[in-house]
């Protein structure tokens, strides 16, 4: 292991984790991810001699189930990290881990590069930038965004809890994505327009291509591109209308991101940016499960808090 993907994991270990010799850590990969599982692995040895890797195939789609096994390790753990390829994050294997008290991080679609970028910033300027945008939208009746690109959505939380994502997990039973940054909720419904025009899987960043999603009583009713509109009515056909549940707000609080890599999850922490989600948000407090979970990116928005414009952090040049 090289000493950039060492400092890049020990930051995960000790500063996100602060795993103690007392504990046990599952580190699940896949095969595609191995390098920096074993990168996480290898430096949590050094702290405690109860960390395993259990390693499996790539799953089909962001928010699928892993394999039993899977699941029960992270369960069954102190602590667990999750670098994979598809997103773990929104899965019930992931909600019952926590629940069961282990806490732990999992880092979806995660590269060396991303890990680098991601984990070499200032997680108390962070932790700083989710406090401040919280506080401007935590009692909000309606949060709308609005963008030159065509955005005009309304977000109605209801009684929802907005959450900060700040990468510490160190206390039992928290959670958080690697790299970090973002204040995030499941609204109760949602009407209008976004347009995405930073990142969007399956195209990653998007260079000028505009996505446009229709939006009706929390439901998207219209997606302009093929490749996304294909991967919701595929998850359509277990799930029905759930996968085209709006199912998500978050605002990024990463002060360290400068420019967008075309990895959501890197580019969804962005400070200054938002990002809009469909289908699954049992495991951020919704109520609807799908088998998918779908960012998109939106650049240079305004966020208006009942009708006040919210200060949004701004990266660091």
């Amino acid at each position: 292991m090289d000493d950039d993907l060492r400092a890049a994991a020990e930051t995960a270990i000790h500063q996100c984790l602060d795993l103690g010799s007392d504990e046990s850590l599952a580190v699940v990969t896949d095969d595609e991810r191995v390098e920096i599982g074993e990168a996480l692995y290898a430096v949590a040895g050094d702290v405690t001699d109860d960390a395993s890797v259990v390693r499996y195939g790539p799953g089909d789609q962001h928010g699928a189930e892993p394999p039993a096994p899977v699941a029960a390790a992270m369960r069954e753990a102190d602590a667990f990290l999750a670098p994979t390829t598809k997103s773990l994050s929104h899965t019930r294997a992931r909600g019952a881990a926590t629940d069961a008290g282990a806490r732990g991080a999992t880092l979806p679609g995660i590269t060396r590069e991303v890990f680098l970028a991601g984990l070499d910033a200032d997680y108390d300027a962070i932790a700083a930038a989710c406090a401040e945008v919280r506080a401007q939208v935590a009692d909000a009746d309606e949060v709308r965004v609005t963008t030159e690109a065509g955005t005009d959505i309304a977000f109605e939380p209801g009684s929802r809890e907005w959450h900060s994502d700040t990468g510490d997990v160190s206390e039992p039973g928290t959670f958080s994505n690697l790299p970090a940054g973002e204040v995030f909720v499941s609204p109760e419904t949602a009407h209008g327009t976004y347009v995405v025009d930073g990142t969007m899987m399956p195209h990653g960043r998007l260079d000028g291509r505009k996505l446009r999603f229709e939006v009706a009583d929390g439901v998207v009713t219209r997606i302009s591109d093929d490749d996304v509109r294909e991967q919701v009515e595929t998850a359509a056909e277990t799930a029905g209308e759930a996968a085209y549940n709006l199912a998500e707000l978050g605002i990024g609080t990463n002060v360290g991101v400068t420019e967008l890599a075309g990895s959501v999850l890197l580019d969804e922490k962005a400070a200054g940016t938002v990002h809009i989600a469909i289908g699954d948000d049992a495991g951020i407090g919704g109520d609807t499960e799908a088998p998918l979970h779908l960012d998109g990116i939106v650049r240079e928005p305004t966020v208006y808090a009942d009708g006040e414009v919210v200060d949004l952090p701004s990266i660091e040049q």
